[in-house]
């Protein structure tokens, strides 16, 4: 069972707001997640996006992988 760092859609319609979560890889998009690991929200400028630098890096530690969108918040974030 394969962990994966991804966003999960929240917000209303045409307002999205997206939590960074780890997750088992077979759930679905909104499903049930293991970890909160913070927030981004694309509707104000400059994007906000708060993450828990510990957590993220335990959670890669353990073997987790980011999707591509996570992966690149991490990397602006993070540095």
């Amino acid at each position: 069972m394969a962990v994966k760092l991804k966003l999960t859609r929240m917000g209303s319609k045409k307002h999205p707001f997206y939590r960074v979560v780890a997750a088992n890889d077979e759930t679905r998009r909104d499903g049930r997640p293991l970890d909160f690991l913070g927030y981004y929200n694309p509707m104000v400028e400059p994007a906000d996006v708060k993450l828990d630098a510990d957590k993220v890096k335990e959670w890669l530690g353990r073997g987790a992988e980011p999707t591509d969108t996570v992966r690149a918040l991490i990397k602006k974030h993070m540095g």
